[in-house]
């Protein structure tokens, strides 16, 4: 089941909440410093990671499921916020410099078909950065926060989902390795724990962040493909029936006449 927008906007006022956004934050401000003029768009729920571009930005954007519902961002009078089918997004082509993705993946019917659309709306040489719940992390396997719901995923089935829709990956981190506990205590030491598990790449994080860039070669199927449908069919010729068949050597006018069923004399 997809948490709901208002679960999601609950969670991060929770303390464990502002606690991933802080971690997850860190990795999403240490690859994308600056927005300053960019387009920049957050596919499922990503408002609490977008406060920091809507100032530099020349355009920011959120765009939540249809499935998961919306809620209002940054405030009522001026919102940004579109609720959107997500293999079906209401931008053009090449229209987002930066494009966020957080809570969507995992809970997308068809993560290939969300893909192709997340390409189609990347401009060349975008970037694209998703957060997703990794399958050996605690944080999947307690559905108390959103991480615990929907798909999670290895480090290779993200490499093939990416690949597999044109996208280059450039960057692969990984954040929560703390366990998602709501005591204080743990909440407080959360940070030397994400520093260790960083520095040691222990193997319990509780999402991956991985950075991909549009790629805007064609794959070789589709030149394959477009190759063999510009081969010009060959022109049907019609051959003589038996009757009709002459002798190469028959004067030209002697062929006239036995086509037009004249005696030959």
């Amino acid at each position: 089941m997809v948490p709901d927008a208002q679960t999601l906007r609950d969670f991060y006022d929770s303390p464990l909440g502002d606690l991933a956004r802080r971690l997850i934050g860190r990795i999403v401000r240490g690859r994308w410093p600056s927005a300053a003029g960019m387009s920049v768009a957050a596919l499922g729920y990503g408002t609490p990671y977008l406060d920091r571009f809507r100032d530099s930005a020349q355009r920011c954007l959120a765009l939540m499921p249809a499935a998961q519902g919306a809620t209002v961002w940054p405030d009522r009078k001026c919102s940004a916020v579109a609720l959107v089918e997500p293999d079906m997004l209401p931008l053009p082509d090449n229209s987002v410099d930066r494009l966020l993705v957080v809570h969507a993946l995992e809970s997308a019917e068809r993560p290939a078909a969300l893909l192709r659309e997340m390409w189609r709306v990347t401009a060349p040489e975008g970037r694209v950065l998703i957060v997703a719940p990794s399958r050996r992390g605690v944080w999947a396997r307690v559905d108390r926060t959103p991480f615990g719901h929907g798909l999670p995923y290895s480090r290779t089935q993200l490499r093939d989902l990416l690949e597999g829709a044109v996208f280059s990956p450039v960057f692969w981190g990984e954040a929560l390795f703390a366990p998602p506990l709501a005591h204080r205590a743990w909440i407080r030491s959360a940070p030397t724990i994400e520093r260790v598990g960083a520095a040691f790449g222990l193997p319990f994080a509780g999402v991956y962040v991985v950075e991909a860039v549009k790629q805007v070669h064609r794959p070789v199927g589709v030149r394959a493909v477009e190759s063999r449908r510009a081969l010009v069919a060959p022109a049907p010729a019609l051959s003589p029936s038996v009757r009709r068949q002459i002798s190469v050597s028959a004067e030209p006018a002697s062929i006239v006449r036995l086509a037009r069923g004249e005696p030959i004399e």
